[in-house]
């Protein structure tokens, strides 16, 4: 069997799930204009690898989707895409020290642009809900078309929620006894 889709990686990928929805919704109650819903994922990243991230993140908003949100559902691809970049930016040492993590949360979030972007302008128009409507209406009335209100929106509020999300992950990781930490096939990348 292989090891992503052992007993202790689904677990993994389970609590990655709980963390996600647990801190998204917060986010989302309060209406913050960041997401938090990518940590669990950043943390599966970081010690199972990038194939178990990407079902993980897919998986929330599926699941997040069903339960809440229609809205979260469509932002599926985008959270499969944090896990997969999050996670190859991990098996190429991009978590090894701060540096290499806030630059691993700026691929992250160009990532994140280039597939929620599209989602956001096209399917929702630019409004989804989330504390960074009021951000895509402003630039909008300052001149800038959707698309340009949108990206730059998503770019701005991705970038400093990814920095978050990466970090915590990171800390999160880094804390956790070296006995749990190589029993995960991905966790060479973090040391």
């Amino acid at each position: 069997m292989n090891p992503m889709f052992s007993t202790r990686t689904l677990t993994l990928m389970s609590a990655g799930i709980a963390i996600n929805m647990v801190l998204g919704q917060l986010a989302s109650v309060l209406k913050l204009p960041i997401f938090l819903d990518s940590i669990g994922t950043l943390i599966v990243a970081l010690l199972a690898g990038p194939l178990a991230a990407f079902v993980a993140g897919l998986t929330t908003n599926l699941i997040w989707g069903l339960i809440t949100s229609p809205v979260a559902a469509a932002f599926a691809p985008v959270a499969a895409v944090i896990g997969l970049v999050g996670g190859l930016c991990a098996r190429h040492g991009g978590f090894r020290t701060l540096p290499r993590v806030l630059l691993s949360s700026l691929l992250i979030t160009l990532a994140v642009v280039v597939v929620a972007t599209p989602i956001r302008t096209y399917l929702f128009g630019g409004a989804t809900g989330s504390g960074a409507d009021f951000i895509v209406a402003y630039m909008n009335v300052l001149g800038n078309n959707l698309l340009e209100s949108v990206a730059l929106t998503v770019f701005g509020a991705n970038l400093v929620d990814k920095v978050l999300s990466a970090l915590v992950a990171w800390v999160v990781v880094r804390g956790l006894p070296e006995r749990i930490r190589t029993q995960f096939p991905a966790v060479a990348a973090v040391r």
